[in-house]
């Protein structure tokens, strides 16, 4: 017998530190059909008869069934279309209150529900008494206690899980509401009868009560039904004085309130805890922002500056460059291959593909570091103080964190979006975070400055500044666009109590995080760098389609004098400067190295100082800047790309995103080399009126006003403190 057992809880209650206590190694890891919410599924093994299975469905952290943010769709969908044999309720013991809000609607749903009230440990460090029998009795629901963290209780919980989902009992919920609210559900009941499974009447009533625009339309009722319902919801508002959403969850939290005051016992006056303490320094309104930048730069300094960049220039320099590349090559001329098969083996996959790869080890330890900061609860405060700021322009504050790490790579910044809730803060997080300038963008930066500005120090800073002004624009712009308007999700924090993360989690989030970047983005970086290594060596030389000598003769000249035109306006119109941004997007160093092939030298500083000559020749100052700013904002390498395609999981986004990036990296290119051409020479013309209109339509776009607004209350920044 196969049961199906469905993990249901709020943020930070523990609930994937259970999942792992629960299945172990037997994890599949993928996405929700159509959507970037990771989806998780494990089979409990050690708690079944043989030839019985029971698999677990981790379902993303919600505080209701409410459809206010993706989660809670993709949770709601589940439950309803899915309809597991049970579920698993993990709800916090240190903060009741707001965990048994989605109790209370998960009992309704008519599948059998167990509760495992989570951290136990803390309940009783803090000399509080929880009894679980009334909690029971209270909710109608079996009631075990754990510590997900301590793997206490564990074993008890599986094996009751798997006795309520073999044994078919369904769950109904204990508490009833006012009696007028009462008797409106009922009268719902009875006129959808025989309109939906009859274990699940009374949520599809409670939830037409509270006008769910999403049931409404899938039970798709008659006008009169609906009417006749709308007669019910409207005498009721009328008795209550109140709207209906806002009765049934002031009703909710009445019988919350009820169960708190019968089973949850303070033996103690309550002191100040040690999260507590720590909380008054590390979220002061003064001091939060330093200990971050401090906490980061350590973080930073030690995954990118020291032993991640150790890691990774012994991967790139030692590891292929010494052993794997050269070894492959001999291994390959030793047995005869043909000359082009080598140079697509060696040069083409094991050197593209390595590139890419020696990011890898830089990438778990900054993994590695991030997975420890969200598992003792840090990130969460961080998220909470940004977010007052990042919300004037469109973002959540858990935007920051992506885009900070992107200053190191794009790659691990985009997969940080993850940690978003609502499904079009993280595309837009996804879309604008590799604007800030990664490590492999620092030697586009030092080859403009020192060839063309004579290493002027404030080129760097000012690269950094266009970033944060894109992300800026482009979170205010897309926040007023259609895809993207809508109401903004209530930000709901829960500050969870420090703690030690245990290291298997740790490590499992880290190696989860580097092993999808290696599979996923490492499939489009393999069809890109044989494309680009294919161009390169072969064209039309002598009359003839094979290899080429010289580089003026091959493929990727030829499409470089094919799209050259394309940045004449941009004021980089030769095929050379063209073929340096193509190449950039299989990997940003690409660049000054393909400079350095192109203009006769076959290897070249980081910062290409041998060809400085040669391109200040090449470009007129404004040129040059125009060309750093383009491949500064346009789409990313083709390690990005493929990590936001992963992260998207869907190709129309991923393309828009691509598209986004590349036409704003196109317009601010423009704009900056045609005004700088006319404040520096005079020169007017076409391009000049082009960027001049182009600048208008952004400041109007920028500062037309919000529509959305206008309708709705926007509603402020909530946090949740878990007592500890």
């Amino acid at each position: 017998m196969k049961v199906r057992i469905a993990l249901a809880g709020n943020p930070n209650s523990g609930k994937t530190t259970l999942f792992n206590a629960l299945t172990g190694s037997n994890q599949f890891v993928g996405n929700w059909p159509g959507v970037t919410v990771e989806k998780k599924e494990g089979k409990i093994k050690g708690y079944t008869s043989k030839g019985d299975e029971a698999v677990l469905v981790d379902l993303p952290g919600i505080y209701s069934l409410s459809p206010y943010t993706l989660e809670e769709v993709v949770s709601r969908n589940f439950l309803i279309g899915e309809k597991p044999d049970a579920i698993i309720n993990i709800i916090d013991g240190t903060n009741l209150e707001r965990n048994l809000y989605l109790t209370t609607q998960l009992t309704e749903l008519g599948i059998p529900v167990i509760i495992a009230v989570n951290m136990m440990d803390l309940v009783r460090k803090n000399g509080e008494e929880l009894d679980i029998e009334r909690l029971g009795k209270d909710t109608g629901c079996k009631v075990v206690e754990i510590s997900a963290l301590k793997g206490e209780g564990i074993d008890q919980l599986a094996k009751r899980a798997v006795a309520i989902a073999k044994s078919g009992k369904n769950t109904y919920p204990a508490h009833s509401f006012e009696g007028c609210v009462e008797h409106a559900i009922a009268h719902i009941e009875e006129a959808i009868y025989g309109h939906v499974d009859s274990s699940m009447e009374r949520w599809y009533a409670v939830k037409l009560f509270e006008r769910d625009e999403k049931v409404q339309e899938s039970l798709k009722l008659t006008k009169e039904l609906l009417d006749h319902i709308e007669e019910d919801i409207a005498s009721c508002e009328r008795e209550m004085d109140d709207d209906a959403e806002s009765i049934i969850t002031g009703e909710r939290y009445n019988y919350i309130g009820s169960i708190i005051e019968d089973c949850y016992k303070k033996r103690v006056k309550k002191q100040m805890s040690v999260s507590d303490k720590i909380d008054r320094v590390v979220t002061n309104r003064f001091l939060a922002l330093p200990i971050f930048a401090i906490v980061m730069f350590l973080v930073y300094y030690v995954s990118v500056t020291t032993v991640g960049s150790i890691l990774t220039d012994w991967t790139n320099d030692t590891l292929f460059g010494e052993w794997i590349i050269p070894g492959a090559r001999s291994a390959l001329e030793a047995i005869g291959c043909a000359e082009w098969l080598v140079g697509l083996l060696v040069d083409g996959i094991i050197s593209g593909v390595g590139a890419v790869l020696g990011f890898v080890p830089q990438m778990l330890v900054l993994f590695l570091f991030l997975a420890f900061l969200e598992g003792c609860g840090y990130m969460a405060r961080i998220a909470f103080i940004m977010d007052r700021i990042f919300r004037k322009f469109g973002l959540p504050g858990k935007s920051f964190i992506p885009m900070l790490i992107g200053t190191g790579c794009g790659v691990p910044g985009v997969m940080a979006s993850r940690t978003i809730e609502n499904d079009r803060d993280r595309k837009m997080t996804i879309m604008t975070t590799t604007f800030i300038p990664c490590g492999a963008k620092l030697p586009i930066i030092a080859l403009i400055a020192g060839a063309l500005f004579n290493g002027a120090a404030w080129v760097a800073p000012s690269a950094y500044f266009v970033g944060i002004a894109a992300i800026i624009c482009s979170g205010i712009i897309l926040k007023k666009t259609k895809m993207f308007a809508g109401d903004p999700a209530p930000f709901v924090m829960e500050l969870p109590a420090y703690h030690l993360p245990t290291v298997g989690n740790v490590l499992r989030s880290t190696w989860e995080r580097g092993w999808s970047f290696i599979k996923k983005a490492g499939t489009i970086i393999l069809l890109s760098t044989i494309f680009v290594w294919f161009a390169q060596g072969f064209g039309f030389e002598g009359g003839h389609f094979g290899m080429v000598e010289d580089m003026e003769n091959s493929l990727l000249a030829a499409i470089g004098s094919a799209i050259a035109w394309i940045f004449t306006p941009l004021g980089w119109g030769n095929w050379k400067s063209a073929v340096a941004a193509i190449t950039g997007l299989v990997a940003k160093e690409n660049v000054v190295g393909t400079f350095g092939i192109l203009y006769g030298f076959g290897e070249v500083a980081e910062d290409g100082v041998e060809i400085w000559g040669a391109l200040a020749g090449a470009m007129t100052q404004i040129a040059a800047y125009s060309f750093l700013v383009f491949n500064l904002l346009c789409a990313p390498c083709f390690a990005a790309m493929g990590a936001i395609k992963r992260e998207m999981n869907n190709a129309k986004w991923f393309w828009f995103a691509i598209g986004y990036q590349t036409l704003l990296a196109y317009v601010v290119s423009l704009c900056v080399y045609q005004l700088g051409t006319l404040l520096t020479t005079g020169a007017f013309g076409i391009g000049t009126v082009v960027a001049f209109l182009l600048i208008i339509g952004f400041l109007y776009l920028l500062f037309r006003p919000y529509k959305e607004s206008q309708k709705r209350n926007v509603p402020k920044s909530v946090s949740g403190k878990v007592s500890a």
